[in-house]
């Protein structure tokens, strides 16, 4: 029985539908139709997919219900409004403070990084001149020590000339003595011998012997020569050894003087050196934390970037788009009131 009122009872139920739709289609007002209308014709205008879709339930809804989800979407709007107001208020404070940031972080790194380079090319000039300082240094000390040991040598050497030459002349000065004694007695044995009585002896010497030379002159003169040439050298000797001591001192007191100012100088730039280093590592330690600073200023800048730069339309445009769809929808309520909209 079931199998054979089934076809009849499923024409029934369609019947019921139909007339259904027939009823809600009849219970649609010529208010709703032209309000429909109105609000597809304004988001096809404004490019509104609020409207678009209002205006598709304004056509299959309710009279009421169509009124208050009209009053419900005006509150949204400018509930949204509000909201977006304050959200682009925080996005320019965001964003201004942290292009601030980026900006005085970026020429912070710059200028860090030009001083570090700066600091850098200074120690290694630093360095340079200390090394050069300290070789300079070495060969003055050297020099100094083989200038020491040519004077204590040649000290030795013109101390010994002299010695010998006073030695020289003592010994000269005692044959010339010797020399002479033995002429004199030479010369009294002469004249006793002249005394004698026999007047026919044959001639003798009638001066005292003082030895004959072959170039003519006598030993005496000889020794005297001798014994001038050896004072000679030793006056010689004595004022070269004086020279050569002014000289040295002369040479050791410059040669000091300049190692003392070398090794001043070293030691000041050992010391700006010492500054340089830390300043350097203080620099390199600003670098890494500006850096670090600058890192994460630009990664909240691209945190900010979707809902405060990219959000696909201007702060300006969603603000215009928003008004025209209040204003729609006020002019909405009027429709429904009975009003005219020019």
């Amino acid at each position: 029985a079931g199998e054979k009122n089934l076809p009849a009872l499923l024409e029934i139920r369609a019947r019921q539908s139909e007339a259904f739709a027939q009823l809600r289609s009849s219970q649609r007002s010529p208010l709703q139709e032209h309000l429909a209308a109105f609000l597809a014709e304004r988001a096809q205008v404004s490019g509104s997919s609020l409207l678009a879709q209002l205006s598709q339930s304004v056509a299959d809804d309710p009279f009421v219900k169509v009124k208050k989800m009209i009053k419900d979407l005006i509150v949204k709007l400018m509930e949204e409004g509000t909201s977006e107001t304050e959200h682009k208020g925080w996005c320019d404070t965001e964003l201004t403070t942290n292009k601030q940031t980026r900006d005085s972080k970026t020429e912070d790194v710059s200028m860090l990084t030009s001083n570090i380079e700066d600091l850098t090319a200074t120690i290694a000039q630093l360095s340079q001149d200390i090394a050069d300082l300290a070789a300079a240094v070495e060969e003055l000390e050297a020099a100094m020590a083989a200038a020491t040991t040519d004077r204590l040598s040649s000290k030795e050497k013109n101390e010994q000339t002299i010695q010998e030459a006073k030695d020289a002349q003592a010994a000269v000065e005692e044959a010339i003595a010797v020399v002479k004694d033995y002429y004199a007695k030479s010369a009294q044995a002469t004249v006793l011998a002249q005394q004698s009585p026999d007047m026919d002896a044959p001639e003798t010497f009638d001066k005292p012997y003082q030895g004959m030379m072959p170039e003519g002159g006598s030993v005496t003169d000889f020794l005297e020569v001798i014994l001038t040439d050896f004072s000679r050298l030793e006056a010689e000797t004595v004022a070269s050894e004086a020279t050569e001591k002014d000289e040295y001192e002369k040479y050791m007191f410059e040669s000091k003087k300049d190692k003392a100012l070398k090794e001043n100088e070293k030691t000041h730039k050992e010391g700006s050196k010492t500054d340089k280093e830390s300043a350097l590592a203080a620099s390199k330690e600003e670098l890494k934390s500006t850096q670090e600073q600058l890192n994460a200023a630009v990664a909240y800048y691209e945190k900010l970037k979707p809902s405060c730069v990219d959000s696909g339309i201007t702060y300006e445009e969603r603000v215009k788009r928003r008004e025209e769809e209040m204003q729609s929808l006020q002019e909405a309520l009027k429709i429904l009131a009975g009003e005219d909209v020019a």
